[in-house]
């Protein structure tokens, strides 16, 4: 029998109850503000605190006080106005929100969140979300809806490209510095943005990869993984939360009582508000939960959903369900105190007006190299055969593909005020890095789906003039996103016929993939020397790629996704189960090497494919760069961990390349034998440093008894004594292994 403790009792409770009381203290006087306040209001006002309609509102209405804020309101001169009704000719005053998606920039654009994931970098989605926050200001806008820190593990689903990937650990991290950096205030935006983090949850557990699609989560699963984000988010002091579309175990997320109410609000101390998704009350209806509105609003309002999204089911039966005694006023009274309590937290009765000429920002020098360095980061070399990259000197080169000069495809999902005219693309920055001379160009395809042969012709002939092909493929920007999922995972129309053609060139083949999701690139990934996983890159695209190409950066990303060689593999994660077959990828043989007339015990018992390798194509946290580092001696500062405790474990990484470059050290642990399953590997910490040539540095990673924690069998979150693996690894398939026993 293992020894065991609760959570509560381990240095990480101790430290969530000193960070729940700090900001306890912090709203204590925004709550008894709000109090106030609403001890004053009629029931219609009430009501319209809970009301979010789309784009604008009725002057009489605002000034009823009929709504609580405002979405996507397109014209930062109607938005003052009614926040000039709002405050100085409605009864009460209550200030607007104004939300927005603004998800990976505003108008200076950023990598797909997808993409700022790679870089495994907490400091830059920070700062990313502070300038986002900064320009969006200029537009009048005060909320946003992001960060989603939705766990994915299939990439077939769209909307994985808002997501930072698969692991709760990276996901948690880079979403809530997201949160800070939204919320912090700055010049021109004193009450900071409030952010809204979603889709509270799992949606990305979306079933077959299809948007909206139904939910089934084991609730330890869902504690232990899909859970983990939101938490780090409210923690981060999250103003708001969205409720996700999608059922969970039958019901869905907006009516879901368990889990706003029971985990969000009782179990974490949250003290924000809740935000239905577009609609997602009355679906109530079509997911078969709910007979009408009146039932939607009434499962919506009880399990804790504080603002309606553009539906109006709260404004139509709010009132006659509260006078036939269905719903209390207290639970009303409740809801609305959420939403007063945010709008007193951050600010805006002191600072509810637009701060005006500071358009400057938009697009600013500073907002640019911000948005390069970050197109820098999240690229990932995931292939480069013979040292091909970087461009040798004098190299004339080929500039072919679909997404070489495509600036609306570049910018990627989900950014409403991004402009083609302010991409700058590969093309155009690879002429101006090389000169026109040395940069011939032929497209080959129009866009991504084309599968037109018209263009091969022209884009063998420039291949055959270069002395090496840049071939930028990849998807248009609504092939990703939300509703738009794909069950074929491969490149789009005749790229893979494109790069084959190439081929017989003998030119060597560099592969640019722009994307917005993970791309099986199959029997192609023979064809090219080099791959360079890039996905939507947002406005410095071209400049960062030409600086990576070119190496005067070595690139520095790594996957935040497994990343599958075969669609039939998905969904495929690097910290599932071992079971008790485990599969031999060692042991694999390609099905049509199989001899024949074989029994049907020859092959063993497994859980693998006959037809294709159980490993991804390239694993979790993988990525080079242009040089190479060794790691070495790792050691432990003792062979035993003591609950309430913790060791350091570290070893020597070295760079043995020719050139500066980033290596990203991650520590994994695995829990040997639990009282339920363990993963085989899980992420517990990782460190980015820069080594010179021959530099070599001794990287500690300090781990407590608590971040040994799960769920276990009564749904509590324990610690148990026992052996533990431990790696330092460069990714989540090697590295050096060591070992250490949790003691009682």
């Amino acid at each position: 029998m293992r020894g065991t403790l609760p959570l509560y009792a381990t240095g990480l409770a101790l430290f969530a109850i000193a960070t729940s009381t700090l900001r306890a203290q912090a709203l204590g006087s925004a709550d008894e503000r709000a109090r106030e306040l609403l001890s004053r209001m009629t029931l219609e006002e009430k009501i319209g605190q809970l009301y979010l309609p789309h784009n604008d509102a009725d002057d009489n209405a605002l000034r009823a006080g009929a709504l609580g804020a405002i979405l996507n309101a397109s014209d930062p001169a109607r938005s003052d106005k009614m926040q000039r009704i709002a405050v100085e000719e409605s009864r009460l005053g209550i200030p607007l929100f104004f939300g927005r998606d603004v998800i990976h920039g505003y108008r200076t654009i950023f990598p797909i969140p997808l993409g700022l994931a790679c870089a495994w970098d907490e400091e830059l989605a920070r700062e990313a979300a502070a300038i986002s926050a900064s320009e969006a200001a200029t537009g009048g806008y005060n909320w946003t809806y992001s960060p989603m820190v939705d766990i994915s593990r299939d990439p077939r689903w769209g909307r994985i490209a808002e997501s930072f990937g698969e692991d709760p650990l990276l996901a948690s991290r880079l979403g809530a510095a997201m949160v800070r950096g939204y919320q912090t205030p700055q010049e021109g935006l004193p009450a900071g943005m409030a952010a809204c983090v979603k889709h509270f949850a799992a949606y990305g557990a979306a079933e077959g990869g299809r948007d909206y699609n139904t939910t089934l989560v084991p609730e330890r699963e869902l504690r232990d993984v899909y859970l983990r984000p939101y938490r780090a988010a409210v923690d981060a002091g999250v103003f708001s939360v969205m409720s996700a579309f999608n059922d969970l175990d039958g019901v869905p997320c907006t009516g879901n009582e368990w889990l706003l109410n029971k985990v969000l609000r009782h179990e974490w101390g949250f003290e924000g508000f809740v935000v239905s998704d577009w609609m997602s009350t009355v679906e109530m209806i079509a997911h078969g939960f709910c007979a009408d509105e009146g039932e939607a609003a009434l499962r919506s309002l009880k399990a804790g959903t504080d603002m309606e999204m553009v539906s109006k089911s709260y404004i139509n039966e709010t009132a006659r369900l509260i006078e036939e005694g269905r719903l209390d006023l207290s639970t009303l009274d409740e809801r609305v105190l959420s939403v007063l309590r945010a709008k007193f937290a951050m600010g805006l009765f002191e600072h509810p007006y637009r701060t005006p000429g500071r358009e400057g920002v938009i697009l600013s020098k500073e907002h640019k190299d911000a948005a390069y360095r970050a197109a820098l980061q999240s690229a990932v070399l995931l292939k480069n055969e013979a040292d091909i990259l970087p461009l040798k000197a004098g190299a004339k080169v080929a500039v072919i593909g679909p997404l070489a000069d495509a600036p609306h495809e570049q910018l990627g999902t989900w950014c409403f005020d991004g402009r083609d005219e302010d991409s700058i693309t590969p093309l155009s920055a690879l002429r101006d890095k090389l000169g026109k001379g040395r940069v011939v160009y032929a497209p080959g395809l129009e866009y991504s789906r084309d599968e037109s042969r018209a263009g091969f012709a022209a884009a063998l002939k420039a291949t055959k003039s270069a002395d090496i092909v840049l071939f930028f493929a990849g998807e248009e920007a609504m092939l990703s996103g939300e509703a738009h999922c794909l069950a074929d995972i491969r490149l789009p129309g005749a790229q893979e016929e494109l790069i084959k053609e190439l081929a017989t060139s003998g030119k060597p083949i560099v592969l640019i993939l722009m994307t917005g999701r993970p791309v099986v690139i199959g029997d192609i990934e023979g064809h090219a020397q080099a791959i360079l996983a890039a996905f939507h890159q947002g406005t410095m695209a071209g400049p960062a790629l030409a600086s990576l190409l070119c190496g005067e950066v070595s690139p520095s990303g790594r996957l935040p996704i497994s990343w599958p060689r075969h669609v039939g593999q998905i969904p495929i994660y690097y910290n599932h189960k071992n079971t008790g077959r485990p599969p031999k990828p060692e042991e694999f043989v390609p099905i049509n090497q199989l001899p024949r007339m074989q029994k049907q015990t020859s092959l063993g018992f497994t859980s693998a494919y006959m037809d294709i390798s159980p490993l991804p194509a390239y694993p979790f946290g993988y990525g080079l760069t242009y040089s190479s580092f060794s790691y070495s001696k790792l050691e432990r500062s003792s062979a035993t961990m003591h609950m309430g405790g913790g060791i350091e474990i570290s070893a020597t990484i070295r760079n043995e390349g020719k050139q500066s470059a980033t290596e990203t050290v991650q520590l994994y642990v695995r829990d040997v034998t639990g009282s339920v399953t363990r993963p085989v590997r899980e992420l517990k910490d990782f460190r980015r440093i820069s080594l010179a040539p021959g530099e070599e540095r001794r990287v500690s990673f300090t781990l407590n008894s608590s971040q040994l924690a799960f769920t276990g069998l009564d749904m509590r979150e324990i610690v148990e004594a026992g052996l533990f693996r431990v790696w330092i690894a460069p990714d989540s398939a090697s590295g050096l292994e060591g070992s250490f026993e949790l003691l009682p």
